[in-house]
């Protein structure tokens, strides 16, 4: 069974006990979290796609951990100005693991 769920702006297709990174989720290590929308579930009887989303589906993650990326240089230069401008970021993610997938 798989689904493909849309969270922080983005989609993902995710299936049971898989690990996963994604945008920022509000909640600690072992929290338990649930994604409502579900715009496709799958399984070997067929596939039902949503318009926008799957009636009843959800699907249920716990949080494994929270994370920083690595720093990125975002880096501007204005050539011949003698003028720069140097900053770093890091983007925050959540890493979650798929517990169950909830077909309605």
């Amino acid at each position: 069974m798989f689904a493909v769920i849309k969270t922080g702006g983005k989609q993902y297709r995710v299936a049971p006990n898989e690990k996963l990174k994604v945008e920022l989720l509000a909640g600690e290590a072992g929290d338990s979290v649930s994604f409502d929308e579900v715009l496709l579930v799958g399984d070997d009887a067929g596939v039902k796609v949503g318009a926008p989303t799957v009636a009843g589906a959800r699907v249920q993650a716990e949080i494994v951990e929270q994370i920083r990326t690595r720093t990125i240089l975002v880096f501007k230069k204005r050539r011949r100005q003698n003028s720069k401008r140097s900053r770093g970021h890091r983007q925050s993610l959540t890493v979650v693991k798929i517990t169950g997938i909830e077909a309605a």
